[in-house]
């Protein structure tokens, strides 16, 4: 199952002869759901029974540009760093260290298709896999991980790296949380949709160019381990948010450095579930 924020309300998106289109669920379920893409999570279980009942061929077309992030106000983000070994060599972590893990601000989400004011021009990329929690998490064991997910998404965490780096004490979330340097999307799909979802392919591209490519099963932490490891310490939401890390290939550790220029196009895939665009431009909206 696919679930997206269409103008703001909740939609499946199903496969139709024309190609993708969207059911709303507050329209089509009489009122037993909300329109709000964010109040599904409180009632998962109760949703996923009821959309198993919706026919594959109905909806309406619409514009992926008129998607907004499918968990628009989670209470949680939770952003993980250093989770693929050959990212962290590229940062110069040692293998075995464990996850960095700090938070990107809620206001910094936005939809899968956007424009990004650049701040600075140190502005890096980070594709990367997220996940939706589908129910309070505290303490789980590994083998019930996967039934506190309701699904995947892609995401870009993008970073402004002059502040996330500066000083004796970095500041990996405000670096991170700029307008629109969360964009998720293009939906969320449900673990059960994927022949493996703990090994999907990722990537993104940077005007025209690959700057990273990986399976998701190269993390050092897989989304089982991570939900065990983050609810050991907090306890997770439903509508909480992962963002799992990203792969090599990050701007800051090449040589020379590679940032993101005004008018280039950052575009990043998920096997699975679709791409995201952005388009940089510079710091008061000139492309």
């Amino acid at each position: 199952m696919r679930i997206a924020n269409l103008k703001g309300r909740l939609v499946v998106v199903t496969d139709t002869a024309g190609g993708d289109a969207a059911v709303d669920v507050a329209e089509a379920s009489g009122g037993r759901f909300a329109a709000d893409p964010q109040a599904v999570f409180a009632e998962w279980d109760a949703f996923r029974d009821w959309a198993a009942g919706l026919g594959a061929d109905r909806g309406t077309p619409f514009a992926v540009e008129d998607l907004g992030p499918p968990v628009p106000r989670p209470s949680q983000v939770f952003a993980i760093g250093i989770n693929y070994a050959e990212h962290a060599a590229e940062a110069g972590y040692p293998p075995e260290s464990a996850p960095v893990t700090f938070t990107k601000f809620p206001s910094c989400l936005t939809g899968p298709v956007c424009d990004v004011e650049l701040p600075s021009g140190t502005v890096d990329w980070e594709v990367e896999a997220v996940v939706a929690i589908s129910r309070d998490a505290y303490r789980v064991r590994r083998e019930d991980a996967w039934d506190h997910v309701a699904g995947i998404t892609l995401g870009q965490d993008l970073s402004e790296r002059t502040a996330q780096l500066a000083g004796a004490k970095p500041q990996f979330s405000l670096a991170k949380s700029h307008a629109n340097f969360g964009p998720t999307g293009p939906w969320l799909v449900t673990p059960d949709a994927f022949g493996d979802p703990s090994d999907l392919a990722i990537s993104c591209s940077l005007a025209g160019e690959t700057v990273q490519s990986a399976r998701t099963s190269a993390m050092i932490y897989d989304i089982p381990e991570l939900v065990v490891r983050l609810s050991r310490v907090c306890r997770l939401f439903p509508g909480d948010l992962i963002f799992t890390g990203t792969p090599p290939g990050v701007g800051n550790a090449r040589t020379p450095k590679r940032f993101v220029r005004p008018g280039e196009v950052l575009v990043s895939e998920l096997e699975g579930v679709g791409s995201i665009t952005q388009r940089f431009v510079a710091a008061g909206g000139a492309p």
